[in-house]
């Protein structure tokens, strides 16, 4: 940040204290943090955590925060803010962008909920301030990647179409054992549904649904193998931007090899579930632990033919590790999740746009360049 800012951040979890963070430590004029959560002790052990883990002063004040139900004081705070960091579960996001509609508040959340997203389309149409949605990692980051290639193959070789605009993204343990080959290094609550709710793709140059998981494939990055399948959200809204565009395009989630075949194999056994994502999730939980160790690998293609005929390919591979920020170390997924909802805040503040920004129409190379972005995912 530049100037001096009222930044409110909604949630007390991994992310949301991680956003916190990155604010209070790499900001040039350090902002006032709000940290908003139901369970107002969980609130405040964020806030002590922030302003304990900054080199810089700073002052992050915690306060109860009912989505369904605001207090006298989150409704003067809402009304005394600059931006709101939606770091809730998904399926409040609709009933967060509304309260920053209503108070002219910057919003920016991480969601990969499709029809949460719609909504919050709707919700902002005539809003007075900005709302970048899906602006975590996957979506997020890696959509803004993935469009930033396309857009740089076509200038390069003088072409407005390609065969293949291919991107990925695995949240990982560094080792993975059997039955599932896989640790939860962040929540839980999501994994299922992306297992489950269809993969907007595109094939054919048009946009159309696939089943999550039908089309699991193995891929080498920097000398290691993992397995990728279809998942849903992850695409952001690249399939509308570039139908027509791009021939064959598909967000897919890196695992360890082993992983799939043993999801397949739950859901096998929940065929006759009424509540196959709460069944999946409750099986992944019970049996798969957390691990705090992590890593990020993401990987971002693009493949067609220069004006000449040529058919060429040019790829991104990252790996990124837990960071120390301040006085903290953070996971790598709360910082490469954390650190592009801080600069899309920071983005909208600069910039002052107004209604729903969505992932294709950010400016790419200067997104994917400004300094909250390097210092986790490096320059491009």
């Amino acid at each position: 940040m530049k100037t001096h800012y009222n930044i409110i951040i909604a949630g007390a979890g991994g992310i949301a204290e991680a956003a916190g963070l990155i604010l209070a430590e790499w900001s040039k004029v350090t902002p006032t943090i709000y940290i908003g959560n139901r369970t107002l002790s969980k609130a405040q052990k964020v806030a002590q955590w922030i302003m304990e883990g900054t080199t810089k002063p700073c002052k992050v004040i915690a306060f109860h925060l009912d989505p369904s139900d605001i207090s006298k004081e989150g409704a003067t705070i809402f009304n005394n803010g600059d931006a709101l960091l939606d770091c809730l579960p998904g399926s409040l996001a609709p009933k967060m962008a509304s309260i920053a509609k209503n108070n002219n508040l910057y919003y920016a959340n991480l969601t990969e909920y499709v029809a949460e997203t719609n909504q919050i389309i709707e919700i902002a149409k005539n809003a007075e301030t900005g709302f970048v949605l899906q602006t975590g990692i996957a979506p997020g980051y890696i959509d803004v990647l993935a469009n930033h290639l396309f857009q740089n193959f076509c200038e390069q070789h003088m072409v407005n179409q390609v065969n293949t605009l291919e991107f990925k993204v695995g949240a990982l343990t560094n080792h993975a054992v059997a039955p599932h080959f896989y640790g939860f290094t962040w929540s839980p609550v999501g994994v299922a549904t992306e297992y489950l709710k269809d993969s907007i793709v595109l094939r054919d140059y048009k946009k159309t649904n696939r089943p999550a998981l039908s089309e699991c494939a193995r891929i080498i990055i920097n000398g290691i193998t993992y397995e990728e399948d279809l998942t849903s959200g992850g695409a952001a809204d690249l399939p509308d931007a570039l139908e027509g565009k791009v021939k064959n395009l598909h967000y897919k989630t890196l695992r360890h090899p082993g992983h799939y075949a043993w999801v397949k194999a739950q859901l096998k056994n929940l065929s006759n579930s009424k509540d196959a994502i709460a069944d999946l999730q409750k099986i992944m939980q019970d049996q798969i632990p957390h691990i705090e160790d992590d890593q990020i690998v993401l990987y971002a293609a693009v493949e067609g033919k220069d004006l000449n005929g040529i058919l060429r390919r040019d790829e991104v591979a990252k790996h990124i590790k837990p960071k120390q920020v301040g006085k903290h170390k953070l996971r790598a997924i709360q910082t490469t999740t954390a650190a592009p909802l801080v600069q899309a805040i920071q983005w909208l503040l600069e910039t002052r746009p107004q209604g729903v920004i969505l992932q294709s129409q950010l400016d790419t190379e200067p997104f994917l360049n400004d300094e909250f972005i390097t210092p986790v995912y490096g320059d491009i």
